[in-house]
């Protein structure tokens, strides 16, 4: 077993894990948090994303002793102190950006990491982001009008 300490959602967490398990597989099994999902296990889908020091990574492709140290942040860990979904959550909801869900954690992480890299992207922009990110139910574009929606109200915010 390998000792490792991250930081997984802003709480400091210490976990004894199996040197071949993915940063996945902790977060899920050791950490209880089933947000990211299991989907090709191979890294194509994007399903299991993940930010890793602030940068979307597909998590069943990173070891979790490769963890050690870092920052971690889940779908959980984008709502708010007060467990309110976060405006890109509600912003998903609102335009019916997820169907199935199962490809939804992955696509909020990665447009999170998109927003705080670029708060106001072209429709050509997120497309490019999301293109590690399989979704089979919406065709993509009610989940661009959310983010697209999001970025507006942070740039309208940004500007008060």
């Amino acid at each position: 077993m390998i000792e490792i300490a991250l930081t997984v959602n802003g709480e400091k967490r210490e976990l004894s894990v199996p040197p071949y398990r993915s940063l996945l597989d902790a977060l899920r099994v050791d950490c209880g948090l089933t947000g990211a999902k299991r989907g090709c296990n191979a890294g194509d889908c994007g399903s299991c994303t993940v930010l890793f020091d602030g940068e979307p990574v597909n998590a069943c492709l990173v070891l979790a002793a490769e963890a050690d140290g870092a920052t971690i942040v889940t779908v959980e860990g984008l709502q708010g102190a007060d467990g309110r979904p976060s405006r890109l959550q509600e912003n998903f909801m609102t335009y019916g950006a997820a169907q199935c869900g199962f490809c939804t954690p992955g696509v909020l992480m990665m447009a999170q990491a998109l927003l705080q890299e670029n708060p106001d992207p072209s429709e050509e922009e997120i497309r490019f982001a999301l293109a590690g990110n399989i979704c089979r139910c919406t065709g993509y574009a009610k989940i661009i009008d959310a983010i697209r929606a999001t970025a507006g109200e942070l740039q309208r915010e940004a500007t008060r």
